[in-house]
Protein backbone atom coordinates (compact mmCIF):
# COMPACT_ATOMS: atom_id res chain seq x y z
CA UNK A 1 0.00 0.00 0.00
CA UNK A 2 1.29 3.44 -1.21
CA UNK A 3 0.64 6.57 1.73
CA UNK A 4 1.10 9.37 -0.27
CA UNK A 5 4.26 12.24 1.49
CA UNK A 6 1.33 14.74 2.26
CA UNK A 7 -0.25 12.01 4.30
CA UNK A 8 3.09 11.20 5.99
CA UNK A 9 3.15 14.66 6.84
CA UNK A 10 -0.22 15.19 8.12
CA UNK A 11 -0.29 12.20 10.15
CA UNK A 12 3.44 12.99 11.47
CA UNK A 13 2.07 16.68 12.80
CA UNK A 14 -1.35 14.91 14.34
CA UNK A 15 0.82 12.54 16.38
CA UNK A 16 3.08 15.12 17.63
CA UNK A 17 -0.17 17.10 18.56
CA UNK A 18 -1.54 14.60 20.31
CA UNK A 19 1.58 13.88 22.10
CA UNK A 20 2.31 16.97 22.91
CA UNK A 21 -1.43 17.65 24.17
CA UNK A 22 -0.42 14.31 26.56
CA UNK A 23 2.87 15.99 27.96
CA UNK A 24 0.74 19.42 28.51
CA UNK A 25 -1.57 17.55 30.70
CA UNK A 26 0.55 15.59 32.44
CA UNK A 27 2.62 18.57 33.29
CA UNK A 28 -0.04 20.44 34.34
CA UNK A 29 -1.47 17.54 36.97
CA UNK A 30 2.21 16.88 38.42
CA UNK A 31 4.78 19.98 37.70
CA UNK A 32 2.75 22.73 38.19
CA UNK A 33 2.04 21.81 41.95
CA UNK A 34 -2.58 21.82 40.83
CA UNK A 35 -4.40 19.74 43.31
CA UNK A 36 -7.86 18.95 43.24
CA UNK A 37 -9.71 20.68 46.60
CA UNK A 38 -10.33 17.56 49.13
CA UNK A 39 -12.32 17.32 51.96
CA UNK A 40 -9.14 17.61 54.47
CA UNK A 41 -10.96 21.06 55.52
CA UNK A 42 -14.07 19.35 57.23
CA UNK A 43 -17.97 19.76 56.83
CA UNK A 44 -19.73 22.32 58.82
CA UNK A 45 -23.32 23.42 58.71
CA UNK A 46 -24.82 26.14 56.70
CA UNK A 47 -27.25 27.11 58.03
CA UNK A 48 -25.41 27.33 61.58
CA UNK A 49 -23.12 29.39 59.26
CA UNK A 50 -25.64 31.53 58.68
CA UNK A 51 -27.35 32.34 61.60
CA UNK A 52 -23.47 32.51 63.29
CA UNK A 53 -23.93 29.52 65.41
CA UNK A 54 -21.29 26.89 64.34
CA UNK A 55 -19.36 27.15 67.71
CA UNK A 56 -16.51 27.38 65.57
CA UNK A 57 -14.19 30.46 64.32
CA UNK A 58 -16.77 30.89 60.87
CA UNK A 59 -18.58 32.89 63.66
CA UNK A 60 -16.66 35.75 64.05
CA UNK A 61 -14.15 34.85 61.17
CA UNK A 62 -11.15 37.09 60.51
CA UNK A 63 -7.34 36.42 60.98
CA UNK A 64 -6.03 34.02 63.62
CA UNK A 65 -2.11 33.72 64.44
CA UNK A 66 -0.72 30.51 65.49
CA UNK A 67 2.59 31.23 65.53
CA UNK A 68 5.37 34.10 64.33
CA UNK A 69 5.28 32.76 61.36
CA UNK A 70 1.82 31.26 60.16
CA UNK A 71 -1.63 32.91 60.47
CA UNK A 72 -4.91 31.04 59.24
CA UNK A 73 -8.05 33.45 57.94
CA UNK A 74 -11.08 32.58 58.36
CA UNK A 75 -13.88 33.55 55.68
CA UNK A 76 -17.59 33.57 54.99
CA UNK A 77 -18.78 33.59 51.43
CA UNK A 78 -22.27 34.66 51.31
CA UNK A 79 -24.26 36.57 48.49
CA UNK A 80 -22.64 39.08 47.70
CA UNK A 81 -19.94 39.19 49.86
CA UNK A 82 -16.74 37.94 51.66
CA UNK A 83 -16.76 38.13 55.70
CA UNK A 84 -13.90 39.38 56.00
CA UNK A 85 -12.69 40.81 52.86
CA UNK A 86 -15.06 43.15 51.36
CA UNK A 87 -16.07 46.44 51.22
CA UNK A 88 -14.08 48.26 54.06
CA UNK A 89 -12.91 45.38 55.93
CA UNK A 90 -10.46 43.98 53.66
CA UNK A 91 -8.27 40.64 55.00
CA UNK A 92 -5.44 42.12 56.29
CA UNK A 93 -1.97 39.69 56.55
CA UNK A 94 1.91 40.18 57.02
CA UNK A 95 4.58 39.19 54.31
CA UNK A 96 6.72 36.55 54.16
CA UNK A 97 4.02 34.35 56.49
CA UNK A 98 2.51 31.12 55.61
CA UNK A 99 -1.15 32.09 55.41
CA UNK A 100 -3.79 29.23 55.21
CA UNK A 101 -7.37 30.03 54.14
CA UNK A 102 -10.06 28.28 55.58
CA UNK A 103 -13.08 29.72 53.49
CA UNK A 104 -17.23 28.23 53.60
CA UNK A 105 -20.14 29.40 52.00
CA UNK A 106 -23.54 30.61 53.92
CA UNK A 107 -26.20 30.36 51.45
CA UNK A 108 -25.00 28.57 47.62
CA UNK A 109 -22.06 27.94 46.04
CA UNK A 110 -19.34 30.67 45.41
CA UNK A 111 -15.33 30.90 44.20
CA UNK A 112 -12.86 32.47 46.11
CA UNK A 113 -9.94 33.47 43.85
CA UNK A 114 -6.98 35.59 44.62
CA UNK A 115 -5.76 37.83 41.56
CA UNK A 116 -2.05 37.50 41.25
CA UNK A 117 -1.54 34.17 43.41
CA UNK A 118 -2.48 30.89 42.21
CA UNK A 119 -4.92 30.41 45.01
CA UNK A 120 -8.42 29.39 43.21
CA UNK A 121 -11.09 27.28 44.66
CA UNK A 122 -14.47 26.23 45.09
CA UNK A 123 -16.69 27.28 48.16
CA UNK A 124 -19.40 24.73 48.73
CA UNK A 125 -22.01 24.79 51.40
CA UNK A 126 -21.39 22.25 53.99
CA UNK A 127 -17.25 21.99 53.16
CA UNK A 128 -14.53 23.88 54.49
CA UNK A 129 -11.87 24.82 51.47
CA UNK A 130 -8.55 24.82 52.99
CA UNK A 131 -5.80 26.75 50.82
CA UNK A 132 -2.62 27.82 52.00
CA UNK A 133 -0.09 30.15 50.23
CA UNK A 134 2.62 32.83 51.12
CA UNK A 135 2.66 36.06 50.16
CA UNK A 136 6.56 37.33 49.95
CA UNK A 137 5.63 40.49 48.20
CA UNK A 138 3.38 43.33 49.59
CA UNK A 139 0.71 45.34 48.31
CA UNK A 140 -2.95 44.75 47.49
CA UNK A 141 -4.73 41.27 46.02
CA UNK A 142 -8.13 41.60 44.27
CA UNK A 143 -10.59 38.74 45.82
CA UNK A 144 -12.57 37.75 43.18
CA UNK A 145 -16.01 34.97 43.34
CA UNK A 146 -15.80 33.09 40.25
CA UNK A 147 -18.73 30.67 40.84
CA UNK A 148 -21.80 32.80 39.42
CA UNK A 149 -23.89 32.97 43.00
CA UNK A 150 -27.01 34.97 41.68
CA UNK A 151 -28.12 38.61 40.58
CA UNK A 152 -25.33 40.15 42.53
CA UNK A 153 -22.25 37.91 41.58
CA UNK A 154 -20.43 40.69 39.27
CA UNK A 155 -20.19 43.12 42.56
CA UNK A 156 -19.00 39.77 44.77
CA UNK A 157 -15.06 40.93 45.37
CA UNK A 158 -12.54 42.26 48.04
CA UNK A 159 -9.20 42.57 48.74
CA UNK A 160 -6.47 41.12 50.79
CA UNK A 161 -3.43 43.44 52.07
CA UNK A 162 -0.56 42.26 52.77
CA UNK A 163 2.11 44.72 54.87
CA UNK A 164 5.06 44.26 55.84
CA UNK A 165 5.81 42.75 59.69
CA UNK A 166 7.29 45.32 60.67
CA UNK A 167 3.69 47.45 59.89
CA UNK A 168 1.35 44.18 61.05
CA UNK A 169 0.05 45.02 64.40
CA UNK A 170 -0.88 42.32 66.53
CA UNK A 171 -4.10 44.44 67.54
CA UNK A 172 -5.11 43.89 64.32
CA UNK A 173 -5.60 39.84 64.66
CA UNK A 174 -8.94 38.99 65.17
CA UNK A 175 -9.97 36.14 67.78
Amino acid sequence: MQVHNFEKVWLGAALLLIVGFIATISYGTVGAGIAMVDDSGGQIDPQAVQSGETGTTFDDPGVVKQNDSHYVVYVVAQQFQFVPGSGDNPIRVPANTLVTFKVTSADVMHGFAITGTNINTMVIPGQVAEVTARFDETGTYGLVCHEYCGAGHHTMGGSVEVVPQSQYNATEVTN
